[in-house]
């Protein structure tokens, strides 16, 4: 097997997993969902810390840990508080930190406010909608991932992400695009719904790239070594903190998702 091929094996082995746990947690939703996406956001604030301040063993278990409880309270609890709840472990992890103070604080905030808007996706709107979330961002990550290698090409940004390609990059946002369009058929929604789901699209890239920069800046590969073949969670979930964040001010600017129904 080739070079650049040498982790599919793996990669699609880790990925099944997570995919499996995923749609059970989807599906069942409510507090076991909650609870995932709590674990998931706490894992992800324990890797930042430790990449940005690797010293720092104990805050980024005691970070990590507000995080989670943070997010999980926030969920049951009327918005106006629920806010200065996301915001606190930033706070809290800025005044006890020593270095990378505003990285930790900027990246938390994004962390915990996706986990918040990725649990109100699937309390408010179903499971239908979560799904077409989550299928907008593996699709992209997935087609950008062959399109990449098969097509190479130009690079995206190569000292940030010396892998990702402008031909993986548009190839993500075509297969996001064909997400839109089979839900928007099959749906009540319009097909505005394509434009959105490039969108999202975009946005789960930018989370990406932020990730990845993040990483050439500390001079670290992964954020952690925790699923094989992906690295680390913040690794894998980069794309969905972009996705669900960018939902959330969606929703508030113009409604979820974007006028298309």
């Amino acid at each position: 097997m080739s070079e650049k091929w040498s982790d599919l094996a793996v990669r699609m082995g880790s990925g099944l997993v997570m995919v499996l746990i995923g749609i059970w947690g989807i599906w069942v939703g409510g507090d076991v969902f909650h609870v995932l996406v709590a674990a998931i956001c706490g894992l992800m604030v324990w890797e930042l810390v430790r990449m940005i301040a690797p010293t720092s063993v104990g805050s980024a278990v005691q970070l990590g840990g507000v995080a989670a409880i943070a997010v999980l309270l926030a969920v049951y609890l009327p918005t106006g508080f629920a806010l200065p709840l996301l915001l606190a472990p930033a706070m809290v992890g800025f005044g006890q930190l020593d270095k990378n103070r505003v990285t930790y604080m900027t990246f938390t905030v994004l962390v915990l406010m996706a986990g918040f808007g990725m649990m109100n996706v699937r309390d408010d709107l179903g499971f239908g909608w979560m799904v077409w979330l989550v299928l907008v961002v593996v699709i992209t990550d997935v087609v950008g991932y062959f399109a990449g290698r098969l097509i190479g090409g130009p690079k995206f940004w190569p000292r940030v992400s010396p892998k990702k390609t402008w031909a993986g990059t548009v190839a993500g946002w075509i297969g996001a695009g064909v997400v839109g369009a089979v839900f928007a058929i099959n749906t009540d929604a319009t097909l505005q719904l394509i434009g959105v789901s490039i969108a999202v699209s975009m946005a789960s890239q930018m989370g990406d790239i932020a990730e990845s920069a993040i990483k050439r800046r500390m001079g670290v590969k992964d954020s952690s070594a925790l699923i094989p073949g992906h690295g680390g969670v913040l690794d894998r979930f980069d794309g969905m903190l972009g996705a669900s964040v960018f939902l959330l001010m969606l929703g508030q600017v113009a409604g979820f998702p974007g006028g298309v129904l």
